[in-house]
């Protein structure tokens, strides 16, 4: 029986504390949090449309000989520098030769027969005309030598301009043609970068008009002047091939790739510090200041412009947002406002 009483007594006890209600817990306060807010405006900006580009040497040569003949001597290979002037090959023409020793030969017996007819002339024995032709003889054969040696001459293939030899067609035994290319060269001083625009696009560019230019191999941006604008368009693609000078750069090459960005028009864009917006995992948040706390919020950024990005979606214009100490912050976290 005594043991029936103990039981009932424990199920009693348990029952009552069964039915006891739990205290909630005190909510945790957030300590107030140092932060420089902003007003988030509504900035107008030029709207720009990004083409591709090929970047190329403003001076560019296809080195071909003005004689026909063997390849004598090939004096530079691909990535040599050469200074205006400098032989680049020697053509083994021979026959240009026997015609430059014939016409000295030919010039120097007119210049005999004219000095002996001469004489003949001032003792009055050569009449006027055979005085006349035998002058027009030693002309002839004058410009004759000179011909053949603007012909020697071209047997050594110069460089036009100072720059780099950037391909070889062809080697020592070759033969050599006019129209036959047998090295290629280019000013690797002076750079542009070539560009097809969109028809759409190009009615809003001028000669002069400087545009932000990014070189995929460059950690900076570069500024390019356009140059040349083509004046009709390509009948395959429907574009315009425009051509920007670029500054000289450390590191920038000829046949790099870039990007130009074309204006297209204006239009009105929510921009913020870089600092204001908060990368967390695959989200971009920034926290708005509203009755004295952080209210977080989700971002859409779209294009960054110095120190400043845009903002897509998440924001309204007026609202103000936390630009400084906006990392170390929870959603309702008090704010003190640093002036």
């Amino acid at each position: 029986m005594n043991g029936k009483l103990f039981l009932l007594a424990g199920l009693l006890l348990i029952a009552a504390g069964c039915g006891r209600k739990t205290e909630p817990a005190p909510p945790l306060s957030l300590p107030a949090a140092s932060v420089r807010l902003q007003a988030i405006e509504s900035v107008k900006r030029v709207a720009t449309e990004e083409v591709v580009g090929t970047v190329r040497a403003k001076l560019r040569s296809v080195i071909e000989a003005k004689v026909s003949g063997k390849i004598e001597q090939l004096l530079v290979v691909p990535g040599q520098q050469v200074k205006a002037g400098e032989v680049l090959a020697v053509i083994d023409a021979r026959e240009v030769k026997a015609r430059y020793d014939q016409a000295v030969a030919l010039r120097q017996q007119a210049d005999a027969d004219l000095k002996r007819l001469t004489s003949l002339f001032e003792q009055k024995i050569l009449s006027q005309s055979e005085f006349d032709n035998a002058q027009a003889k030693a002309r002839v054969a004058v410009a004759a030598v000179t011909e053949a040696e603007t012909m020697l001459s071209y047997t050594k293939v110069a460089a036009p301009f100072a720059g780099v030899i950037t391909r070889k067609h062809a080697d020592v035994g070759d033969l050599a043609t006019p129209g036959k290319p047998l090295l290629d060269m280019e000013d690797s001083t002076a750079l542009r970068l070539e560009a097809d625009v969109p028809e759409a696009v190009v009615g809003k560019l001028k000669l002069g008009d400087k545009l932000p230019v990014r070189i995929s191999a460059l950690e900076t941006n570069l500024e390019g002047a356009i140059s040349e604008i083509a004046p009709a368009a390509d009948s395959a693609s429907r574009t315009f091939l425009v051509k920007l000078d670029l500054p000289g750069a450390p590191g920038l090459r000829a046949g790099q790739f870039g990007r130009v960005a074309m204006p297209v028009g204006e239009t009105s864009a929510l921009r913020v510090p870089a600092t204001a917006v908060v990368q967390r995992g695959q989200m971009e948040i920034v926290f708005v200041a509203r009755d004295g706390k952080a209210r977080l919020r989700l971002v859409k950024s779209g294009k960054r412009i110095g120190g400043e990005v845009e903002l897509v979606s998440g924001v309204e214009a007026g609202e103000k947002i936390v630009v400084e100490g906006a990392a170390g912050l929870v959603d309702g976290q008090p704010l003190t406002v640093k002036p």
